[in-house]
């Protein structure tokens, strides 16, 4: 099966609450693989590939993040023309 690439921003407080470390954490259980990093701004940023259903899965666990996370929306791009990712790094 064919791989998707998808370029999200979350808003809301997803700073500070551990949000990258888990969805770097739940991208890999899914399989996922891409990068994050904080914008200055206070959105979390990443590019997600894989399967389709398995970036989906970590699309819907981004709409949450951790509990102490409070998502406001998540922003998704489709189509975003990334290099092919073999891990999964964040970005300081």
């Amino acid at each position: 099966m064919e791989g998707v690439s998808v370029h999200i921003y979350v808003y809301g407080l997803v700073q500070g609450v551990y949000f990258r470390q888990s969805l770097k954490k739940m991208a890999l259980k899914q399989n996922v693989f891409g990068w994050t990093r904080n914008l200055a701004d206070g959105r979390v940023e990443a590019v997600l590939q894989g399967r389709k259903e398995d970036v989906e899965k970590v699309i819907a666990w981004s709409k949450q993040g951790p509990s102490r996370a409070r998502v406001k929306k998540v922003q998704e791009e489709w189509d975003f023309a990334a290099p092919k990712y073999e891990k999964f790094n964040i970005i300081s």
